[in-house]
This record gives C-alpha cells, sequence and structure tokens, in this order.
C-alpha cells in the first residue's frame, strides 16, 4: 500500500540514512504508550501522541468489528426500512427522514459504514418509487459527513483531533455540535427546496394494491437474538463514549471493551468476524501516521504554522478563518483524513507560537475538514463508498452533477461555521 510504503520509506531513509537518528523512529512508532497506565485510564490527565496514533487505531478497530456485526444481523437495512415506512414510502419525507438517520447514525458509527447501507437502501426504495436516489444519495452523503462533525467518534478526522488533543466526546458535542446540527438544518432545508420537484414526478401511490410491494422493516432482521444483543452492544458504547471523560477511560480502552463484548457475542463465529475486519485501513492509518510524525521530526509542519501565523498576522479571528476555509477547501481536494492528521501538529504549533487558545482552532479544523469534505465526490470516505454504490447500481454520478448539488450547501454551511465560531470564541 502507497501509504505504508511512504511510511517504510520515512523511517529507513530520512531517519536512518539521512538524519541517523534511531530515536527519532522510536518517537514515531510511539509504541511505549501502550504500556503506560495514563493511556488506557487517563483519568483526566492526557498523554501526548506524537507518531503513530494507537487510541485512533484501537478505536477503529473494535468499532469495526461491532459495525460488521450490526450489519449481519440487518441492523442497517432495518433502520432504513422502518424510515420509509414512517414516510408511508413518499419520497419527499424520505429524503428529510434518511437525511436525518445518516445524520444521527454518522454520530457514533463511521460515515464509511453509514453511507454503505444508506445507499444501497436508497437505491432500493427509489426503483419503488420511480425516482432518481442520485440526489437523495448526494444529500445523504452530506448530511453524514456533517453529522459526523458533532461527534468525537462520528468522523476519524474527530477521532484523531480528539485522541491528539486530549479532547472529550463531551467537548466536541457542546462545540461542534451546535454548528453541526445548525449545518444540517439548513442542508435539510436546502435539498428539500431543490430537490421537491423532481423527486415527486415520477412517484408512485403508496396506498392500495401497490403497498404490498414495499419490503416490511421486520424482513431485514436476520435473528431476532442476535439484533436484539447486538443493539445492546452499540447502546453500550454509546454510554461508555458519552460518559468517558467522568469515567476517566480512554477511547483506546473504549475499543478494547467493544472488540470483547463482540467477539464474545459471536460465539465459534469470532474468527470469522475478525478475518471480515478492514484490516486495509488500519494499515493505511499506520503508514500515514508514520509520514505525517516524519513531517512533524523534520520540522516542516512548524514551517507550515509559521507561515500561517505570519499571514494571520497573530489575529484570533484570522486564524480560525484560515484554519476553517483552509481546511474545507483542502478536504475537497485530499481526502480530508490524511490533512487533518498533518494539520494536528500544525495548529499546535500554532496555538504555541501565537500564545492562542488551541481548542477555538482545533474546532475550526475539525469543522473544516469534516463539512468541506462534501465539496467534491473525493473529499471524504463516504462520499467515495456512496457514489461508488450508486453507480454500481446503475446510477454513476458525475463530477458536474455532484458539485451542483454538493457545492452551494457546502460553502453556505462553512460560512455558518465561521460565523458561529467568530460570535462564540
Amino acid at each position: 500500500m502507497p501509504a505504508l510504503a511512504g511510511g517504510a520509506l520515512i523511517l529507513i531513509v530520512v531517519f536512518g540514512l539521512v538524519m541517523r537518528d534511531a530515536d527519532a523512529v522510536w518517537r514515531v512508532l510511539n509504541l511505549s504508550q501502550c504500556a503506560a497506565p495514563e493511556f488506557w485510564l487517563p483519568r483526566g490527565n492526557h498523554v501526548e501522541s506524537r507518531g503513530i496514533n494507537w487510541q485512533t487505531l484501537i478505536f477503529l478497530a473494535g468499532m469495526m468489528l461491532m459495525v460488521e456485526e450490526l450489519a449481519r444481523t440487518g441492523f442497517f437495512r432495518w433502520m432504513c426500512l422502518t424510515v420509509a415506512k414512517a414516510a408511508r414510502y413518499r419520497a419527499v419525507p424520505i429524503l428529510v427522514g434518511f437525511m436525518l438517520l445518516s445524520a444521527f447514525l454518522s454520530m457514533f458509527i463511521d460515515s464509511i459504514t453509514v453511507m454503505l447501507f444508506m445507499a444501497s437502501a436508497t437505491v432500493e426504495i427509489a426503483r419503488l418509487l420511480r425516482f432518481d436516489p442520485v440526489p437523495v444519495i448526494i444529500a445523504e452523503v452530506f448530511a453524514s459527513n456533517t453529522g459526523g462533525s458533532a461527534t468525537m467518534s462520528g468522523d476519524p478526522p474527530n477521532i484523531i483531533i480528539g485522541t491528539s488533543l486530549g479532547y472529550t466526546f463531551t467537548d466536541f458535542v457542546t462545540n461542534t455540535g451546535p454548528a453541526a446540527w445548525l449545518g444540517i438544518g439548513v442542508a435539510v432545508l436546502y435539498f428539500y427546496l431543490v430537490l421537491r420537484r423532481s423527486l415527486t414526478a415520477g412517484e408512485q401511490p403508496s396506498t392500495g394494491a401497490e403497498a404490498v410491494k414495499y419490503p416490511d422493516p421486520a424482513q431485514a432482521i436476520v435473528s431476532r437474538t442476535r439484533f436484539a444483543l447486538h443493539c445492546g452492544i452499540l447502546l453500550l458504547v454509546v454510554v461508555l463514549l458519552v460518559t468517558h471523560a467522568w469515567t476517566g477511560i480512554s477511547v483506546a480502552l473504549v475499543g478494547v471493551i467493544t472488540a470483547g463484548v463482540t467477539l464474545l457475542a459471536s460465539g465459534r463465529d469470532a474468527g470469522r468476524v475478525l478475518k471480515r475486519v478492514d484490516w486495509r485501513t488500519l494499515l493505511f492509518f499506520i503508514g500515514l501516521f508514520v509520514c505525517v510524525g516524519g513531517l512533524e521530526e523534520t520540522g516542516l509542519l512548524r514551517v507550515l504554522a509559521g507561515q500561517v501565523g505570519d499571514v494571520s498576522g497573530g489575529s484570533r479571528p484570522a486564524v480560525l478563518g484560515i484554519i476553517l476555509w483552509g481546511s474545507a477547501f483542502s478536504s475537497a481536494i485530499v481526502d480530508n483524513i490524511p490533512f487533518v492528521a498533518a494539520m494536528v501538529p500544525v495548529v499546535t504549533a500554532l496555538s504555541q507560537s501565537l500564545g492562542l487558545s488551541l481548542r477555538p482552532m482545533a474546532w475550526a479544523l475539525a469543522l473544516g475538514t469534516d463539512i468541506g469534505g462534501n465539496g467534491t465526490p473525493i473529499g471524504a470516505s463516504a462520499n467515495v463508498v456512496g457514489t461508488a454504490v450508486s453507480a454500481r447500481e446503475g446510477h454513476p454520478v458525475g463530477w458536474g452533477r455532484y458539485l451542483k448539488y454538493a457545492a452551494p450547501p457546502t460553502l453556505i454551511v462553512v460560512a455558518l461555521c465561521n460565523l458561529m465560531l467568530l460570535v462564540r470564541y
């Protein structure tokens, strides 16, 4: 994989041959951190993370295991069909319901998984009601990325920011949460106004003989016992995340607990569940963190922080604006995960050099990367998954069409976030 290859080159060429600094290798690999008691039970004491962010990796691995079993029980399809049934299989209420469902699920579950199932369910229902699923899928992508910005566990960029800087689930909910849900409200209104006529044009009646063709949500549940068990595990994880600031446990320990109870609940299928974890993504994160650690060790990120400080003149409003809009536009061009991994040391250095509070910069970075990623089909992993599912089902999404629907609300919501940051901080 390119990320692992890049990480190996950093360790061997940059640290080994150029810098001749073996200590830098160990600082970036950061293996000793996992042995520290504070890594698992920080109790309010943040353990500084440099190089590989093991908190993020362990938490993501645990969540992957849980999500794999939730999907196998039919949880996501059941949720989609339940919302569609509550909307009486009418296209416009389904649009609103699916956007809100995407935003809510993405607060706790990786947006990639959310879009994988939301897009599939949207195509299935669009065939029944005879409407174009592409604009609805784009709306769901927007809601998923925006909803994910509301919590620490919602999107990988937020997990990286939270674990690197020592912020909790509650910190995100109370700071990025209001901006995120304001953005979701604006997005729902925007897509409703833009799509309501086209969605109702070819809509089929939802009563009479046609109603019997609609799938029953109960049919999505593979096993009621396993469904209830894994829903209980999801509830446990949500409680652990919401309360981890008070209980004093780290998100890495939450990940271990999640993995443990999921494998126990899987019984004899535990080995199969482990094999289905997306290990390639975790290896990508390892290579990515090593590459960013190399940039940090060589001082390049501090140079970038100095340039941002010079451009802003040390003004807090200017710094927040540069971080927010710079993150938004950059995340629309490159995937927001590597971008935020590189930017966390930058905002830390910027805070130290200018003497400004780090917290507002962290929230600007989170909102910019998460919401700005909506801007193009490649801005976030959820975008790629949603458009890929649509194309696989016979509904390709070109750049022009994606930008037509997603670019305007992205600019509007980022502008609102900028205003909220200036008013609040």
